[in-house]
């Protein structure tokens, strides 16, 4: 299967990056009221001095002005976010701003201007003005930095598959095992975010960790071991490898087997269909399946 972003859009004409860039504005401006009710706290921790200066190790700083907040995302979008990513975690050769020494020792521009005037490594000189470093600084400085942290610049939707297409390709390749009107009926109402829902039919039960659903209970692995001269032995798979094989008998009871050219081995996976299918979609399958299956409410 070909490596992927979940969501990722193709490229879009002028018009589309300029809804794109109003969108992401409304959505940075969302943020900055989000964060306005909630109080500053100092930095606490630390991690060391940058730069000379003793700072927390990620600064919560106070909502900036929603005006040079607007400014400062219209030049990151257009003169940084090919390389920074547009969320600032990095991207096509530049790092992540976000755990910049720099930006995280700077407080309204004066160290990120003199990187934007002079340039470095690869990175080219840019022509700011002192409002618009400050305006760049504003925006940088909005980002909640953590690994669940409410500024991430999430897509609207991933669902941008055709729907009529994954019904076609469901019933060719899913058809046989599951029906939009038996076991899936339904499952865009009993799995709203629609990140679940994509994985959850890729690989079942895959979706653990935190804002993830209980995942899928699906039937573990069981095997049958059969030793010459020996009676059948199943249980539900513990591990097997090239040498050795181990199971749990229903009755509990641990068993573990060496693997010689006379053992039969007999795996029976029920998740082996949907991992044999994961090396033939294509990027396009994936969106349509999920396209199609998030209008099973």
């Amino acid at each position: 299967m070909k490596a992927e972003r979940v969501g990722q859009v193709g490229q879009v004409g002028l018009v589309g990056k300029a809804l794109v860039l109003a969108a992401a504005t409304s959505g940075w401006l969302a943020v900055v009221g989000a964060q306005a009710q909630q109080p500053a706290t100092p930095p606490e921790g630390g991690r060391g001095r940058i730069g000379g200066i003793g700072i927390g190790a990620y600064p919560v700083r106070p909502p900036g002005d929603p005006a040079a907040l607007e400014r400062g995302l219209a030049l990151y979008k257009i003169n940084c976010a090919f390389c920074h990513g547009q969320d600032a975690r990095g991207g096509d050769g530049g790092p992540s701003l976000l755990r910049s020494g720099v930006v995280l020792a700077d407080q309204n521009g004066e160290l990120i201007g003199p990187v934007l005037e002079q340039g470095r490594g690869t990175m080219p000189k840019f022509g700011f003005k002192p409002d618009q470093v400050a305006d760049v600084a504003v925006f940088l400085h909005s980002f909640r930095v953590a690994g669940y942290d409410v500024s991430r610049q999430k897509p609207p939707t991933i669902v941008v598959g055709n729907a009529a297409a994954g019904e076609k390709y469901f019933n060719e390749a899913c058809g046989s095992c599951h029906s939009a009107s038996g076991d899936l009926r339904g499952i865009a109402s009993r799995i709203a975010d629609e990140r679940v829902l994509q994985q959850s039919w890729l690989m079942p039960g895959s979706m653990t960790g935190r804002g993830a659903p209980p995942p899928a209970k699906a039937a573990p692995p069981t095997v049958t071991v059969t030793e010459p001269g020996q009676a059948p032995v199943t249980g539900t798979l513990g591990r097997i490898d090239d040498f050795v094989v181990s199971l749990t008998a229903a009755d509990g009871t641990y068993r573990s087997f060496r693997i010689t050219p006379r053992t039969k081995v007999d795996v029976n996976d029920p998740l082996a269909p949907h991992k044999d299918l994961l090396r033939k979609y294509t990027d396009a399958n994936i969106h349509d399946v999920t396209a199609f299956l998030a209008t099973l409410k």
